[in-house]
């Protein structure tokens, strides 16, 4: 059980790292996120394209990343 545990946390490690840097950065600087956070969060960006395909598995592969790290955690003790 142990070694499957850590098959998935290696698979969401690759995940996480190609999804992560696949994302485009914010060029806006130190103003953007004090004037853009706004639209980010009030709906400007809606939730299609490339990059909320990206931030999506981005998601998901954190939260397989824990779900199995805490698991992993629980079956050694």
């Amino acid at each position: 059980m142990r070694i499957v545990f850590m098959v998935f946390i290696a698979i969401a490690s690759v995940v996480l790292i190609g999804s992560i840097l696949l994302q485009s950065g914010n060029s806006a600087g130190l103003s953007g996120s004090i004037g853009g956070g706004a639209e980010q969060l009030f709906g400007k960006k809606k939730g299609r394209g490339y990059e909320a395909i990206l931030s999506r598995i981005t998601t998901v592969g954190a939260v397989v990343f824990i779900a199995c790290s805490l698991a992993l955690v629980a079956v050694e003790s």
